[in-house]
């Protein structure tokens, strides 16, 4: 089977690893991949917005399964293209996508299927939205409709606050369109997790657990980020929050996909707040979460392509997936500066003096010459594996010491109970 992954980043490359390990993959391919993935695949120089070049790619080169990475081809319509031009490719479809493209469209999603989750509002008038901003008392949260690279989500803690990230959002445009309408939402307090499931329509299956980090600093301090490091499994998630997950989240989730008819082909990540009352969804991804996948796939014994043609076939609820019993860590390596402004280009030493065990999935990363330069705000998350939760802490720290750029930044306590 020849494959196509469609990214460049840590997720697309965790697939690419995976992938790479499987017998019935022949040929893998990238678009645009990253230097990491290059060692793994034929990376493509071409954008994951650039849909046609892609469709005449997956044609021209007879590719038998393309697998979409990141959210924003999804919520551009990657699937339903391909679909259209006879391609097989894993991915919801353009109106699936909005449960990540609108938070408005999944709060509707949520609050029509009794799925529990945060007391909110919506506004496309400014002055409204400041009027009744501080309706759930602060902190409160207010969010980006559209897709805003994970950082469209913002807490405020008082009414100050609030009104200058609502000038910010809808008037500046600090994230574009994205902010032409916003999100006012009640701020929820307890502990985050987050789950990653298959789904194909009829049945949702959950992966093994994952705890994201996505404050830059430790302890949870300073702004967010699209993740500073993840371990499998979540510490909380224990068998009885498991069963009320299943029967007050991914079963009221299912019938509600079935329901509104949406023909809903792939992954989809559950962000959740463990709250006093129980759990309650933060939001939907419609994909692999990053840098979850990293730690989650990394466990996992199936063949991928095997669950993905099962779902591509309705056939999702007869997979027996399996998956290691192993402990695994991801910690990851930012730019200076990150999540604003940071450089570029800048030269990364000591990814050749990793132990052969840890495995190192490039995010932002680009070749230039011989070297292996920073290209994004996070570039490397450094995998461990282990058969606890320490051993795999620890063997991740002593390998992320190994590794050195200007300005290199990471959180210390990923993983650390």
């Amino acid at each position: 089977m020849k494959v196509l992954i469609v990214g460049s980043g840590g997720r697309e490359h965790t697939i690419a690893w995976k992938l790479s390990k499987e017998k019935n993959v022949s040929k893998i391919y990238c678009a645009p991949g990253n230097p990491g993935i290059g060692k793994l695949a034929d990376v493509v120089d071409i954008e994951v917005n650039e849909i046609d070049k892609l469709v005449e790619f997956a044609k021209g080169e007879n590719i038998d399964l393309t697998i979409v990475g990141p959210e924003v081809p999804l919520v551009l319509g990657i699937t339903d293209k391909f679909e259209e031009n006879g391609l097989k490719i894993f991915g919801p479809n353009k109106k699936c996508a909005l449960l990540e493209g609108s938070k408005a469209f999944s709060k509707d999603f949520m609050i029509r299927h009794n799925i529990p989750t945060a007391k909110y509002m919506e506004f496309t008038d400014i002055n409204l939205a400041k009027e009744k901003v501080g309706i759930y008392g602060y902190p409160v949260v207010i969010k980006a409709d559209g897709l805003a690279a994970g950082k469209g989500v913002v807490i405020v803690n008082d009414e100050k606050e609030a009104l200058s990230t609502l000038e910010e959002m809808m008037k500046d445009k600090k994230f574009g369109e994205a902010g032409d309408k916003v999100v006012v939402e009640e701020f929820l307090q307890g502990i985050e997790t987050s789950i990653l499931a298959f789904v194909d329509g009829e049945a949702i299956v959950p992966m093994v657990s994952a705890k994201d980090h996505k404050n830059i600093f430790d302890n949870d301090k300073g702004p967010n980020t699209g993740g500073m490091g993840t371990y499998s499994p979540s510490l909380i998630y224990d068998e009885k929050l498991e069963n009320e997950v299943k029967e007050t989240i991914l079963s009221p989730i299912i019938d509600g996909i079935k329901k509104d008819k949406l023909d809903y082909k792939g992954i989809l990540f559950i962000g959740l707040m463990i709250t006093k009352e129980g759990p309650k969804v933060l939001e939907f991804n419609v994909r692999f979460g990053d840098p979850e996948t990293q730690v989650v796939l990394t466990r996992l014994e199936t063949d991928l392509v095997d669950i993905i043609e099962a779902i591509l076939n309705n056939k999702l609820k007869d997979m027996d997936i399996k998956w290691s019993e192993n402990k695994t860590v991801c910690v990851v390596l930012t730019s200076k500066g990150y999540p604003e402004d940071y450089e570029k280009g800048i030269v990364i030493n000591g990814l050749e003096d990793v132990d052969n065990d840890i495995i190192l999935f490039h995010s932002g990363t680009k070749l230039v010459d011989k070297d292996i330069v920073t290209n994004g705000g996070r570039v490397i998350g450094v995998t461990a594996i282990g058969n606890t939760l320490e051993e795999a802490t620890e063997k991740a720290y002593k390998n992320v010491e190994k590794i050195k750029f200007e300005g290199m930044h990471y959180r210390k306590d990923i993983g650390v109970r």
